[in-house]
C-alpha cells in the first residue's frame, strides 16, 4: 500500500484560495494525509465545539463511506475526499432537499473543472456522467433530541483517476477523464463546491427546493426512465418533489413518492 505522507501541492492551496472567496465554510480547514474517513473526524469534532464551516480534507481515506454503509473507493491522491460541519438547526424532513442541493453544487463545480460534460444528478445522492458515478454525497445529521442541531456533508469527488478496480471501472469516472481543459485543480473544485454550499445551504433549509426547481429538473438524471426501487415501486422516474422525493409514475397511473433506498433503471 502506497504510504501518503503529506497532502498534494494543489490541496496546499485550499485553505489560502476558500478563505479568498469569503464564505463561512471551509474555515477552518484541517489538511490531512490519511484520516479513516473525514466524516468521523467532523463528528468527533463537533462534540468538542467545532465551529460552523470547520472542514476536513484528506488525501486517503481509509474508511470512507457512502448512503447506506457501501465503501467509498479512491486511489490515494486522486479524489477529492472532504466533510464539512454545517451548524444549522433544521426538522429532520429538510435532509433529503439538502442532500440534493449538495449533489447540484457539486454537479456544478464538476461542470466548472470539465466544460460541455453532461453531468447529472442521480436521486438521492450521486453524480453521475453519462451513467458512471464521478461524485457521491452524504449527509449525516446531529441531533439533539428530535431536532437536527448540525449536519455533517461528506462528498467524494474523482478527480485525477485515470484507472479504476475492475469491480467499479465501467460505473466510474473522474473529473480527468472528462476534462479537456488540462488537469484538473482539487483546490478550485473545493472552492467551487463550498462557495455553492454557503449560498444555498439556509435556502434549502428555511424554504425547501422550490427556489432549485429548474436546476433540479435539468440536471435529474431519470426523469423519462423506467426504474424499480429496492422495496419494489416500478415505472417512469417523473421528477423530485420539494420534499425532496423521487415520484414515480406507476403503470397503473398512480404516483409513487420515494423517500429513502435505491432505485436502479430497469431494461
Amino acid at each position: 500500500m502506497k504510504l501518503v505522507r503529506r497532502v498534494g501541492p494543489d490541496l496546499e492551496r485550499a485553505p489560502a484560495l476558500v478563505a479568498e472567496r469569503g464564505g463561512a465554510l471551509g474555515r477552518p480547514m484541517h489538511l490531512l494525509a490519511t484520516t479513516t474517513s473525514t466524516s468521523d473526524d467532523a463528528h468527533r469534532a463537533a462534540k468538542e465545539r467545532a465551529p460552523h464551516g470547520a472542514t476536513w480534507v484528506a488525501e486517503e481515506q481509509t474508511a470512507g463511506r457512502g448512503r447506506r454503509g457501501h465503501r467509498w473507493t479512491s486511489p490515494s491522491g486522486e479524489g477529492l475526499l472532504f466533510s464539512v460541519l454545517a451548524r444549522t438547526a433544521c426538522a429532520p424532513a429538510r435532509l433529503p432537499p439538502l442532500a440534493l442541493v449538495v449533489g447540484l453544487a457539486v454537479r456544478d463545480a464538476v461542470i466548472r473543472a470539465a466544460p460541455g460534460a453532461p453531468v447529472r444528478l442521480k436521486w438521492p445522492n450521486d453524480v453521475l456522467v453519462a451513467g458512471r458515478k464521478v461524485a457521491g454525497v452524504l449527509v449525516e445529521a446531529i441531533t439533539v433530541g428530535s431536532r437536527v442541531e448540525a449536519v455533517v456533508v461528506g462528498v467524494g469527488i474523482n478527480v485525477h483517476t485515470r484507472s479504476f478496480p475492475d469491480e467499479i471501472a465501467e460505473r466510474s469516472t473522474s473529473v480527468a477523464l472528462l476534462s479537456q481543459a488540462g488537469p484538473p485543480d482539487r483546490a478550485t473544485i473545493l472552492a467551487d463546491v463550498l462557495e455553492h454550499l454557503d449560498r444555498d445551504l439556509d435556502l434549502v433549509i428555511s424554504r425547501g427546493l422550490g427556489l432549485f426547481r429548474a436546476r433540479l429538473e435539468a440536471a435529474d438524471a431519470l426523469r423519462g426512465l423506467r426504474v424499480r426501487s429496492d422495496a419494489g415501486d416500478e415505472g417512469i422516474a417523473s421528477g423530485i418533489a420539494d420534499d425532496g422525493r423521487l415520484l414515480v409514475r406507476r403503470d397503473d397511473g398512480a404516483l409513487a413518492s420515494l423517500s429513502a433506498g435505491e432505485v436502479h433503471l430497469v431494461g
